[in-house]
């Protein structure tokens, strides 16, 4: 059994400006964390989710990117309603967000 219900990790990688690949940070993966975090702590969650920073996910197309542990599942939320979204259906109610879902991340092979 693992230690948290769930693990979220955002990525957070930072490029330079002219890197045509784009970076999470620049999409405002950090605004995101912090309100996973006081979300996590406003809804009694703390010790049951975890919230991490990561370094880059190589889903920079997609940015801002995060995947939920133990579940495997990719996300790309762009605003902190989509990630207040994937909080309330996917980390309580175990319903995974196909819309925000990054689609080459969740094939099985």
């Amino acid at each position: 059994m693992s230690r948290f219900l769930k693990h979220l990790f955002i990525c957070n990688n930072q490029r330079k400006p002219e890197d045509a690949r784009g970076c999470c940070a620049m999409r405002g993966a950090e605004d995101l964390l912090e309100f996973a975090k006081g979300w996590v702590h406003d809804n009694g969650l703390k010790g049951k989710v975890r919230i991490n920073k990561a370094g880059c996910l190589d889903a920079c197309q997609y940015g801002p990117s995060l995947v939920v542990y133990p579940d495997d599942v990719w996300y790309s939320p762009q605003s902190k309603a989509d990630l207040e979204e994937i909080l309330k259906e996917h980390v309580l109610n175990n319903r995974v967000v196909d819309r925000l879902v990054i689609p080459f991340r969740n094939k099985k092979t």
